[in-house]
């Protein structure tokens, strides 16, 4: 029998707290997780590995370098769903991102329940 493979799903957050709490949160729900400190970081590894295909993004949205609407941007086409994450409740923002085809746009500090059911919502989620 076929083992089911865990998704994966990175977390692009310059705060390694945040990083370390979603990604704990990831693996209680059976989901594999990988940090990227910054947007530039992330696209590096997703342009220099084939084989690097996450099943959704979680992007902060202000980071040094490249921000997440940014990240969004150049991630157009790739048909990985995005979930937004900020502390900044901006609605032109908010707007922005969910108009581009984000699947989620959480307020941090989110409510641990309604992250997961955003995440499962957006693995779901295919173009």
């Amino acid at each position: 029998m076929m083992e089911k493979v865990k998704p994966f799903v990175v977390v692009v957050d310059d705060d390694e707290s945040v990083s370390r709490a979603i990604g704990r949160l990831l693996r209680s729900i059976g989901i594999r997780p990988d940090t990227f400190s910054s947007g530039d970081e992330f696209l590096e590894a997703l342009v220099s590995i084939p084989s690097y295909r996450p099943d959704c993004v979680i992007l902060d949205v202000q980071m040094p370098g490249l921000n997440g609407l940014e990240v969004q941007g150049r991630l157009e086409g790739s048909g990985i769903p995005v979930v937004f994450i900020t502390a900044h409740d901006d609605i032109g923002v908010r707007e922005h991102a969910l108009g581009e085809g984000a699947v989620g746009y959480l307020r941090k500090p989110f409510d641990d329940e309604l992250f997961i059911k955003t995440v499962r919502a957006a693995l779901r989620h295919k173009p």
